[in-house]
């Protein structure tokens, strides 16, 4: 069945990771990266997570797993060695209807953390359904190659015209228009090739034609 795709807003809320490895640690700077308050689990400290618990708002809990870690979370991630307490775990998440990915057991995920290539506010993800993360791996490489700091630069700048956009034209197939406009190759390149302060007078100038010659 498909999967529903979103960008969940994690700031400020609470996640749980179990597991002492170097995925626990990766799972917990990612975490930490988009702002979540985040418990570790795990009986021991290995070095490889010594870093993450320098990180502002992660707390190590030193205890063997119990389900009433997970109370108020918002995500839980297992990513222990142990395939049985990976299974009670999600069962744990499931009777608190709390969302939970166990890594390399994709049936036992609510959700896929996918590949990333992060520019900015640019993200683009892909998933292989839990199927092949390895081969999503293989195409963020490929795409990193292609999508550069200037897409991540565009979007910030794409972000304060649309906002001018959304004020002075109210009709909204002209707003499509204008922003598909703003948002196209041509104005793209605009932007690599004049910078931004001359991009931003070529967005006002394109607004103001649409103004004055709606469709």
């Amino acid at each position: 069945m498909a999967k529903y795709p979103i960008y969940l807003e994690m700031k400020g809320r609470r996640a749980v990771v179990i597991g002492a490895g170097p995925v626990a640690a990766r799972k917990v700077q990612s975490l930490h990266e988009a702002g979540a308050r985040i418990t570790v689990i795990a009986e021991e400290v290995r070095p490889v997570l010594e870093v993450a618990f320098q990180l502002p708002h992660v707390e190590l809990v030193l205890s063997p797993y119990q389900k009433a870690y997970l109370v108020g979370a918002t995500v839980v991630i297992a990513a222990t060695n142990d395939r049985e307490l990976n299974r009670r775990i999600f069962t744990d998440c499931q009777e608190l209807e709390t969302l939970c990915n166990v890594v390399d057991q994709p049936e036992l995920c609510d959700f896929f953390v996918p590949a990333i290539v992060k520019r900015g506010d640019l993200q683009i993800a892909i998933g292989t359904d839990g199927h092949c993360p390895a081969y999503a791996g293989h195409l963020r490489n490929k795409l990193e190659a292609i999508i550069t700091e200037a897409h991540g630069q565009f979007v910030s700048a794409l972000e304060q015209a649309r906002r001018r956009v959304i004020q002075i034209i109210e009709n909204p197939d002209q707003r499509k228009a204008a922003l598909g406009r703003l948002a196209c190759d041509e104005s793209f390149e605009y932007f690599v090739r004049e910078g931004s302060e001359r991009w931003h007078h070529y967005a006002q100038d394109l607004m103001a034609d649409f103004m004055e010659h709606p469709l």
